[in-house]
């Protein structure tokens, strides 16, 4: 694999290019809108600038990083001559089955279709393609230049040959991947979200405030981060989005949001992206 389509250039879609561009690969970032293309490279500038700063990069590969990325706005001409396809739009099924529909459509018949979804069904997006066989799951985490994992998830139809390829790749690019089968949630967000649901209703509940239940789980477990401030990082609104994914997926009230969250959101509190959460930013 060479050249590479990044569909989607938000804050995981520009972690991804940028990893994939710092590796040798060219990249084709694709949005359809030209202001989030061009907020994703002065982001991938900023984070280029970091490693500089922390002497992992040189000034010279930044610059040979920046030139492997060209920005596209439309899908059609962004994958027809690429060979994977990491899809990285917002967390929506239908949105994304859509966007899987063109990707299909416009790519070349060997092209591997891989999704950065964190909970939606891979064998549901495999369905809408003529490909199943080559459609998987590459879950990276945020903040993605600097975290290792990439869950690989195999859909029910995802062929072997797809499997060791999507490892071989994650390897390639200085990843560590863990393959798990296709399920809601997968493994990763199928035990953290319920570790942070639990945490919240502990502080709906009057058990403790936000600072001391993240300071019991980040000295007790040596969590980097305690669970409440990491819903505030990663956004309520798509933690209460997966935990519906689970609750319809697996049928279980185990998985429902805690009402907090549920009015939270509704209130437009959704962490570092409104400026408050379970604390102000």
């Amino acid at each position: 694999m060479k050249k590479i389509a990044v569909i989607g250039a938000g804050t995981m879609g520009n972690g991804i290019a940028h990893v994939f561009a710092q590796k040798g690969f060219q990249v084709h970032l694709i949005d359809s809108q030209k202001s989030a293309l061009d907020k994703a490279i002065q982001t991938i500038e900023k984070n280029l600038d970091r490693q500089i700063n922390k002497s992992l990069i040189s000034s010279n590969d930044k610059a040979h990083t920046l030139h492997r990325i060209a920005n596209f706005t439309s899908i059609e001409l962004g994958v027809t001559d690429v060979d994977l396809i990491v899809e990285a739009a917002t967390e929506n099924s239908e949105i994304k089955k859509s966007i899987f529909k063109q990707m299909d459509q416009f790519a070349k018949a060997d092209c591997i279709l891989a999704t950065n979804t964190s909970s939606i069904s891979i064998a549901q997006l495999a369905a809408v393609t003529n490909r199943p066989g080559k459609v998987i799951g590459m879950h990276f985490m945020n903040p993605v230049p600097v975290m290792k994992l990439v869950e690989i998830i195999n859909g029910a139809a995802t062929d072997e040959a797809t499997s060791s390829a999507i490892v071989t790749l994650t390897k390639t690019i200085d990843k560590i991947p863990c393959v798990v089968k296709d399920a809601p949630g997968f493994i990763a967000n199928r035990i953290l979200m319920p570790m942070i649901n639990e945490a919240i209703h502990a502080f709906s509940e009057g058990i403790s405030d936000a600072q001391t239940i993240d300071e019991i789980m980040k000295l007790g477990m040596a969590h980097p981060m305690g669970p409440l401030q990491l819903a505030d990082y990663i956004g309520l609104d798509v933690c209460k989005n997966i935990l519906d994914i689970m609750h319809d997926g697996f049928q279980n009230e185990k998985y429902a949001p805690c009402p907090l969250l549920v009015e939270m959101v509704a209130a437009g509190k959704l962490g570092v992206k409104s400026g408050a959460g379970f604390y102000k930013y």
